[in-house]
């Protein structure tokens, strides 16, 4: 093996490529599924429950990520999982043009999750080991950056391009179709690049002594370590619970901008919906995390852990005006996502801050891990309850005042569906959760956290 060259030139060939592979698959799993299934006339109930159970290799990646230290190499699973997902996004391409679409689809975003994920492991490992720690320090804000170009283009652009191909090709099982073949296409290229460019390093090579059996064992001892860190109760809660207003919210936004005024949605096209919520959206969310890192930085954990634990949650009232007055501007609209989403990048800050706070000590690593492992899961299961929350209040005689409230704001929509003004407003009171679980941790945290 040789050394690979560590000139910026040659850093620049991988570094920006490889963490686009590593957002666009995750965009890809997580954001367009929801919309995919919505637009194919899948039911709010099936498409939120099915794509949920689609967060799963995030939530226990830990378990396996010590593995993909025992075989071949870190260059190695980079290409290989490149390959899986662009082989997986061909599959999903012509599934869509199958009878048995939905359990084909399903399979191949199930297999295209978990290439994910494990390419996360390996990249980063990849990382670490072809760089030195002045390189690494210098480029993560390239691959932090190149990460959140990924997101627009998987939240915005692919959207954007499905909604055109919509709208050009007249057939949306084909658009999608069209739109993931593409995203194959790209993944295969990525692969022939990376083949070429990414570092052969003497460091990267399988670990030698290490057995399936030690990793088990010290796997349990950091599990066990884990849980008898102080407060731990209180932790979890916190890292389980503190994003439920968002992981309640996600399943359904998509859809809400989707659907008809009648439902009691927006009727954004597909195109729309790209540009507000995958790209004014997520330029407003990246703002709101540098705001954040900024003033966390020179205030402390303590100081501004309230003040953004109200910034994640309170914002959410803009989905339930914007469910009670359904405007016809497209621009107000928008903006208002903009307002929204920049609110949850700053709140989100705090809640980074504190996994990395409480994972300090020994395994301070593994123990992160755990504790992204925690955060997957509070995403994972309100995300897979919201469709059947949704339904309740869309088929149910909740609240006889509601339907004269919104008669008032908005009388020309009074006969549109209640569900999501109802979904919503319930949204809104699980921000008592967020206070709750916020205080619990809050009240204990040393004054000089950071």
């Amino acid at each position: 093996m040789t050394t690979p060259k560590r000139g910026n030139a040659s850093l620049w060939n991988w570094i920006p490529t490889v963490y686009l592979a590593e957002g666009l698959p995750y965009f890809a799993v997580n954001t367009l599924t929801v919309l995919m299934y919505t637009n194919m006339g899948m039911s709010k109930r099936q498409m939120a429950f099915l794509t949920g159970w689609l967060y799963l290799p995030w939530v226990i990646k830990p378990f396996w990520s010590p593995f993909v230290d025992l075989f071949r190499t870190k260059r190695y699973w980079v290409l290989a999982m490149q390959l899986a997902i662009a082989v997986a996004a061909a599959g999903i391409a012509l599934a869509l043009t199958t009878q048995v679409w939905l359990a084909l689809t399903l399979t191949f975003f199930w297999i295209m999750a978990f290439a994910s994920a494990t390419h996360d492991i390996s990249a980063d490992g990849l990382y670490i080991i072809a760089l030195d720690e002045q390189q690494q320090a210098a480029y993560v804000g390239v691959r932090s950056t190149f990460y959140r170009i990924a997101s627009v283009l998987g939240q915005g652009g692919l959207v954007m391009l499905a909604g055109w191909l919509e709208t050009s090709v007249g057939d949306v099982p084909q658009a999608w179709s069209l739109t993931f073949g593409l995203l194959s296409l790209f993944f295969f290229m990525l692969f022939f690049w990376h083949m070429r460019v990414l570092p052969r390093s003497a460091a990267d090579h399988a670990v030698g002594g290490v057995t399936a059996r030690s990793i088990v064992s010290n796997f349990l001892l950091t599990f066990v370590t884990f849980f008898r860190k102080p407060g731990i109760v209180q932790a979890v809660l916190f890292m389980l619970l503190y994003r439920m207003p968002e992981a309640l919210c996600v399943k359904l936004v998509q859809p809400f901008l989707k659907d008809s005024h009648a439902m009691g949605g927006l009727q954004l096209t597909t195109s729309q919906i790209g540009f507000a919520n995958g790209t004014v959206g997520v330029i407003a969310l990246l703002a709101g995390g540098v705001l954040g890192g900024l003033v966390i930085a020179r205030g402390g954990l303590r100081r501004w852990m309230w003040p953004m634990a109200l910034s994640l949650t309170l914002p959410c009232v803009v989905y339930c005006y914007l469910a009670a007055i359904q405007p016809e501007s497209f621009i107000l609209t928008a903006t208002l996502i903009g307002i929204e989403q920049f609110g949850y990048g700053f709140g989100f800050t705090s809640f980074m801050l504190y996994m990395m706070y409480f994972s300090r000590g020994e395994s301070s690593t593994s123990h992160y891990a755990f504790c992204t492992a925690f955060m997957a899961l509070g995403m994972m299961l309100p995300g897979m309850l919201a469709g059947v929350i949704f339904e309740w209040f869309e088929t149910s005689e909740w609240i006889s005042s509601a339907g004269s409230l919104m008669s008032c704001i908005a009388p020309q929509d009074a006969a549109a569906s209640m569900g999501y003004a109802g979904f919503f407003m319930f949204v809104m009171l699980t921000t008592l959760v967020t206070f709750a679980v916020t205080f619990s941790v809050w009240r204990n945290l040393d004054k000089s956290a950071h």
